[in-house]
């Protein structure tokens, strides 16, 4: 597809057709319609054939026959003009953080992680879920990414009243609400030091993948040094990002995930089915166009 302004060819291969017809009939055109006939007929005899006959007449056809395949291969090219408000079908698109809060002193880094999120999320909706032993909406989704950071900075480890640690609540609970907003496409990305992801958790990604939705993960690794657990749990949360079809990642480098996720982007939008929200393709009126001089290339030929 090419595309200027708020206008596009959506199959923009056709243009090669005019072209090659014009280079057809310049290849096959002759000086004298009659061509090798003025040689092997009798003069006086071919002056009476062209008399009664129709075939000079139906030469004269060519022309609006020729310029009625343009007219066709032009409309084969898929000319659009942009629908009114079609920029609002970005919001098919979005980009759900689920933000683990349970452990206080590993809240900053996975703050900060989803603070990068959030400023590369573009034109996508975005959303912040807060979970601990239950999940929680923090944020619903909103293509206002910045009415998100102050939110981001007021949260600690009491704004989730609920102890422990539940990842698979959190991603039950984005799976409800993704389908709950008709997302069409969507990005997870869960930060967390990967406590408490179990069996449950990993089907429940590879069941938002089918959904077309892609699980991400963002390890928060113990600020004060090693944790004996922590290389159980990075694995833990490497296997529940390749579950949900994601990428995992570390919450100290956050910009992987984040081009991911813009690699994803709105793309969709400009292939196959849902093209057709964005653009009115004006192919068909031309179509109708080229019918005219069609049927008088056709009458001239019958005549």
């Amino acid at each position: 597809m090419i595309e200027i302004g708020d206008f596009a060819l959506l199959r923009p291969l056709w243009l090669l057709a005019p072209p090659a017809l014009a280079l057809l009939v310049a290849m096959t055109r002759r000086r004298d319609v009659l061509g090798d006939w003025r040689r092997i007929v009798d003069p006086a005899l071919l002056a009476v054939m062209l008399r009664r006959s129709a075939s000079v007449g139906a030469s004269r056809s060519d022309a609006p026959l020729f310029f009625s395949v343009a007219l066709i291969a032009l409309a084969l090219c898929g000319p659009a003009m942009k629908m009114r408000g079609a920029e609002q079908f970005r919001n098919l698109d979005a980009t759900l953080i689920l933000l683990d809060v349970s452990r206080a002193e590993r809240l900053g880094q996975a703050v900060a992680a989803a603070q990068f999120l959030l400023e590369r999320s573009g034109a996508r909706q975005i959303g912040l879920a807060l979970y601990a032993g239950d999940a929680y909406l923090a944020s619903p989704l909103t293509d206002d990414a910045k009415s998100l950071e102050s939110l981001l900075f007021a949260i600690d480890e009491r704004t989730v009243p609920d102890g422990g640690t539940k990842p698979d609540r959190a991603l039950a609970f984005a799976r409800r609400l993704l389908r709950e907003a008709d997302i069409a496409a969507a990005d997870i990305a869960i930060i967390s030091d990967g406590e408490g992801l179990d069996p449950r958790a990993e089907r429940l990604a590879a069941a938002l993948a089918r959904e077309g939705r892609h699980v991400h993960s963002l390890f928060v690794s113990a600020r004060g040094g090693a944790d004996a657990l922590e290389p159980a749990r990075r694995a833990a949360m490497a296997s529940l990002a390749a579950a949900g079809s994601g990428r995992a990642g570390d919450a100290a480098d956050p910009a992987e995930i984040a081009r991911a996720i813009e690699a994803r982007g709105v793309a969709h939008i400009a292939e196959g089915d849902l093209r057709a929200l964005e653009w009115r393709d004006y192919g068909r009126f031309i179509l109708l166009l080229a019918a005219a001089p069609l049927l008088l290339a056709l009458r001239g030929r019958g005549a």
